[in-house]
């Protein structure tokens, strides 16, 4: 491919696809902590975005250096996804359960369960390193970070309709945001193994 305006028109495409289930686990990371302030915001859609940008360019890279190695490795991707999510989700809805004010007193997004989830929303677009794989680095890394500006946007959004939606469901806010994380895990398995 050479560089033109079907390059960008695609790139933002595939950052639009990859970005769906990091859109819907920020959302639920915004209905878990309605009152989020807008640098947490910006750190959780940042974080999201690296990792979309990071995988793609690790599977062109894999594809320019170590392509049997990554071969195998890809069939554990919807398994490494639906784990991820399921403990996460799960800790969110057991965290809901009990009792509302510890629940809510106790659940703040941490750097480490940010970055498990980021992992989780963002291992599928390894694959999308082989659909970039005829790009040359420059252009790759071009693709990379059109995909990581769409996915800030996109993420962004999705943590704000979250906050919204929070508030008004308070204390059913948090089950809410587990039982998302837990269906998008089960989504991306599926998808991943019967597709």
């Amino acid at each position: 491919m050479e560089w033109s305006v079907m390059f960008v028109v695609n790139s933002i495409l595939l950052g639009v696809g990859l970005a769906m289930d990091a859109f819907s686990v920020s959302m639920a990371n915004g209905l878990a902590e309605p009152r989020m302030r807008k640098r947490k915001m910006c750190g959780i859609a940042g974080c999201f975005a690296g990792f979309q940008a990071l995988m793609p360019m690790a599977g062109w890279f894999c594809v320019h250096t170590i392509v049997q190695y990554f071969e195998a490795f890809e069939k554990f991707i919807p398994w490494i996804a639906l784990i991820l999510l399921l403990y996460i989700g799960g800790g969110m809805v057991k965290d809901g359960i009990q009792d509302r004010e510890e629940a809510e007193s106790n659940h703040h997004l941490g750097i480490g369960a940010l970055m498990v989830q980021g992992i989780a929303t963002s291992i599928d677009a390894l694959s999308v390193g082989f659909t970039i794989s005829d790009y040359g680095w420059l252009m790759a890394l071009v693709c990379a970070i059109i995909i990581a500006a769409v996915t800030f946007a996109v993420c962004l959004c999705g943590v704000e309709i979250g906050k919204k939606f929070g508030t008004r469901l308070s204390g059913k806010a948090q089950i809410l945001g587990g039982v998302i994380l837990i269906l998008i895990g089960v989504e991306i398995f599926i998808s991943g193994v019967f597709f």
